[in-house]
């Protein structure tokens, strides 16, 4: 029977650091998304530039490599501009969309067209009011309100379980399930807060005393998988430590 309970909090752990991953990836999507928004950063700056007929405001968002793109892009729009109301429209929407879509392509994600005004997360409009009014106090009260509620409710439901009968498994296994989700919880977390350079003395250390270092690549989601994969790894060899001391 412990055997049993065993594999599924084995499954448990499987999905549960799956899920650490999906969300990672789809994180860092989000984030990026937000400058396919019309109040986006990116597409604020190309609304300056054209304001001002100065491109400098938009490279900032692009490659180096796709400036001269960008720059002919931006002269063609200018020209346009003048011609009437309707091409004005039509010129501003066409170097909108292909900045975004250079954008987008120097962080190696897809373009799936602009996104309506306050098409984002409430958070990444918190960050947003943070950095222009110069203070983090707002942003820091939604994210502490949402990480306590989320602690709250995954600690009152293992707690609910705690005290279960010994010999009443079905309630064991419950506490057992809630446990996990509550532990990986707040390690996602834990690990999510930390800031970069924590991440980097930990790797560092890490890979001083176990292995070489080895580079994964400069894309953000790439490192989110290994750290993900590698994560896994742990936690699989936990599991099935745990499981064969029962025997």
């Amino acid at each position: 029977m412990m055997g049993k309970v065993n594999i599924i909090i084995t499954k448990k752990i499987i999905a549960a650091t799956a899920l650490v991953i999906l969300f990672a990836i789809a994180g860092a999507d989000v984030a990026s998304a937000h400058c396919d928004t019309m109040d986006g950063p990116v597409i604020k700056a190309a609304q300056n530039a054209l304001e001002t007929g100065n491109v400098n405001p938009v490279l900032i968002w692009i490659q180096k490599e796709d400036e001269d793109e960008i720059k002919e892009a931006f002269r063609k729009t200018l020209e346009v501009r003048k011609l009437s109301p309707e091409a004005r429209n039509l010129a501003d929407m066409y170097f909108f969309e292909t900045l975004v879509r250079i954008h987008r392509a120097g962080e190696g994600a897809p373009y799936t067209g602009l996104k309506p005004a306050g098409a984002v997360e409430p958070v990444i409009l918190a960050a947003d009011r943070a950095l222009e009014n110069g203070s983090d106090e707002q942003l820091l009260k939604l994210l502490t309100h949402n990480m306590q509620n989320g602690v709250n409710k995954q600690f009152k439901d293992v707690m609910d379980k705690k005290n279960y009968d010994p010999n009443n498994v079905d309630a064991g296994r419950e506490y057992a399930e809630a446990y996990v989700e509550f532990t990986h919880y707040v390690e996602q977390l834990y690990e999510t807060a930390k800031s970069p350079s924590d991440h980097s003395i930990e790797t560092e250390s890490q890979q001083n005393t176990t292995q070489p270092q080895v580079k994964v690549g400069d894309r953000p989601e790439v490192n989110l998988i290994k750290e993900g994969i590698d994560r896994l790894k742990e936690q699989l060899t936990m599991a099935w430590r745990w499981s064969t001391s029962w025997h």
